[in-house]
């Protein structure tokens, strides 16, 4: 792990990668999520093999990147991966990210000059929202509280976030669709027939409105294919084809 300090955050990072490549690769993790889960750490060491300087980071305020949990919105999150770029030389740079990620992804990757392919693996359009039906366990003292697996695949210890319900309150301010549908760069979009967070309708829903060129791609797979390595291997497999557009 290493910390890269932008214009405005302290990242924790994981690399993988010759660092003078002519391209980057960024591998966004989903809301709350780690750079060292298994789905990560794997896309950074593929995609650094295949010649790309290959970095994943946690967002700030979260896992081992410093500052409270009140950094992480939607709108620091978009910071910091153009903050990153920026710091990295603004060398064409692919955004590949899972969930939240691949929202961020789509978010950012319109926008940004140096960004030259989005990918987005189980992503929604829609935003972050505070569902109703939280038990009052869940939501105290305006913070929703919420556990993750701790690394790389860890189901049985967690680590607890209390996340501001100003995250949700951020996050609305957001309409991604609205750059992303007339984007004129590659984009890639996986769903999964398993996945009840995102389902494939909604990701079929968006890649339907955007315009060429584009692609999507069926996993048989629930929403965190972390937990399985042959799908893992076979998102890698996919965005390696679609890296060569």
């Amino acid at each position: 792990m290493k910390i890269i300090e932008t214009k405005s955050f302290e990242l924790a990072t994981i690399s993988r990668g010759d660092i003078n490549s002519p391209k980057i690769a960024l591998l966004l993790p989903g809301q709350l999520d780690t750079k060292d889960y298994a789905h990560m750490a794997n896309h950074v060491d593929f995609l650094a093999n295949k010649g790309y300087y290959a970095l994943s980071f946690d967002p700030p305020g979260t896992w081992d990147s410093p500052g409270s949990i009140d950094l992480y919105t939607m709108t620091n999150y978009a910071k910091a991966i153009n903050e990153l770029i920026e710091f990295l030389g603004n060398r064409p740079t692919v955004l590949m990210g899972h969930s939240r990620g691949g929202s961020m992804a789509m978010l950012v990757g319109p926008d940004n000059q140096y960004v030259t392919h989005i990918i987005a693996v189980m992503s929604n359009i829609a935003p972050s929202k505070l569902q109703v039906g939280y038990s009052k366990d869940e939501i105290k003292e305006n913070v929703k509280i919420s556990y993750r697996d701790m690394p790389p695949n860890d189901k049985v210890n967690k680590k607890r976030f209390d996340l501001p319900l100003n995250y949700f309150k951020d996050a609305a301010k957001y309409n991604i669709i609205d750059g992303l549908k007339n984007c004129s760069k590659p984009k890639l979009f996986f769903y999964g027939t398993e996945d009840i967070l995102v389902k494939p309708e909604s990701v079929k829903a968006t890649y339907d409105e955007v315009i060429e060129p584009k692609a999507i791609h069926e996993l048989k797979s629930d929403h965190d294919y972390r937990y399985h390595k042959n799908i893992i291997e076979e998102v890698n497999n996919v965005v390696w084809d679609f890296l060569s557009w």
